[in-house]
């Protein structure tokens, strides 16, 4: 018969990897909202650090975001799609 409880050495390699991967997207939101930012300073006249808090709000919302993922559906992903 198999075990339906994960070893310890499972649930920490799979909270690792969820980590990582949820580091990687809040990571990378906020430097595609950074740049995007900086675009738009000298049209709109807007000052690079307001830009740059606009990348960093872009960042929590993403941090939110993959932690729903995960309370939402048990997984070693931070997406909101099924099956990744």
């Amino acid at each position: 018969m198999t075990d339906i409880f994960p070893t310890p050495d499972t649930v920490l390699k799979t909270a690792g990897t969820y980590a990582r991967d949820l580091a990687e997207r809040v990571v990378s939101t906020f430097l595609q909202a950074f740049v995007g930012g900086l675009v738009l300073t000298q049209p709109f006249d807007v000052s690079m650090w307001q830009a740059a808090a606009v990348g960093g709000v872009a960042a929590a919302v993403s941090l939110v975001k993959g932690l729903v993922a995960r309370w939402r559906d048990v997984t070693n992903s931070a997406s909101l799609a099924k099956g990744v």
